[in-house]
């Protein structure tokens, strides 16, 4: 990390203001940021297109009338006489009528497992939801790729490991968040690193992975994947879980970005630079 004099003295550009200045976010970081961010924005909507061919999710090998491994099921049925959207969880059963399996299209409502705001193209049309999705999940591979080697080389990788240090600091980092109490000394806290290793490292790669698993081809020539996942469809309801907790993540990242001073974060993941406050971490 540099420091506002460091950059003054090496001749680079930084913003004027008052506060100390730290060159947090390196440039490799700051692209392949929005890339993610492009990337699995369009991932979601595409693959939730892709979903709405078989708006079910199985556990094992196989599924079909003959198994009974469902563990979630979007559809519209009757109802008293009413068609109605009915989203079914591990068993049970919820009317989701207008939000999904039978959502507004139009004057009236359609048998979709999906409003057409949430998916890629927005009405039916799976063979360019799989060209979307399949296009933008090359993009995130070939980006997180780029990010490990560049972070490898400039030391970002271990400002993002959490250390045994930190953790020891975790009860006291999750109580000054419950109390929207945040240090800006342009390091990480111990609850960023764990979420951002997380999902650098865990969420993205099995979401590689079992989206790969899914793929005839390639379980052709990696049977493994198969015994790995548990099967075609179990790595697809992983697939389908992973996310969810994308999503969440997503939720909660802009929460803190707002909690936590949105110009001063924004500036930080556009320009570099993020501003420190005097308050020191304990």
């Amino acid at each position: 990390m540099v420091t506002l004099t460091e950059a003054e003295e090496s001749g680079e550009n930084v913003p004027k203001g008052g506060g100390t200045l730290v060159y947090r976010q390196r440039l490799a970081t700051r692209l392949t940021h929005w890339l993610w961010a492009i990337s699995l924005f369009f991932m979601l909507l595409s693959g939730l297109q892709i979903f709405m061919a078989r708006p079910d999710l199985y556990i094992g090998q196989q599924s079909g009338f003959g198994f009974d491994n469902t563990v979630l099921s979007i559809g519209a049925r009757q109802v008293g006489g009413e068609m109605r959207g009915v989203t079914s969880l591990f068993g049970a059963s919820f009317d989701t009528t207008g939000w999904l399996g039978l959502v507004p299209q139009g004057d009236g409502l359609a048998r979709k497992a999906f409003p057409g705001w949430l998916t890629i193209p927005g009405y039916r049309d799976l063979a360019t939801g799989r060209i979307v999705h399949f296009f933008f999940a090359w993009l995130l591979v070939a980006t997180l790729f780029v990010w490990l080697l560049a972070s490898a080389f400039n030391g970002h990788l271990r400002e993002l490991w959490p250390s045994g240090r930190d953790l020891k600091r975790l009860p006291r980092d999750v109580a000054d968040h419950l109390r929207l109490r945040f240090v800006h000394d342009g390091r990480y806290n111990v609850l960023q690193k764990l979420s951002y290793a997380g999902v650098l490292f865990v969420a993205l790669p099995l979401m590689i992975l079992t989206g790969l698993t899914m793929s005839p081809g390639v379980v052709a020539k990696f049977p493994i994947l198969l015994d790995v996942f548990g099967g075609r469809q179990t790595a697809r309801t992983i697939h389908f879980a992973v996310m969810l907790a994308l999503l969440l993540f997503f939720v909660v990242h802009i929460l803190m970005v707002v909690l936590a001073g949105p110009i001063n974060e924004l500036r930080s993941i556009v320009t570099g630079w993020y501003r420190t406050s005097a308050e020191k971490r304990p």
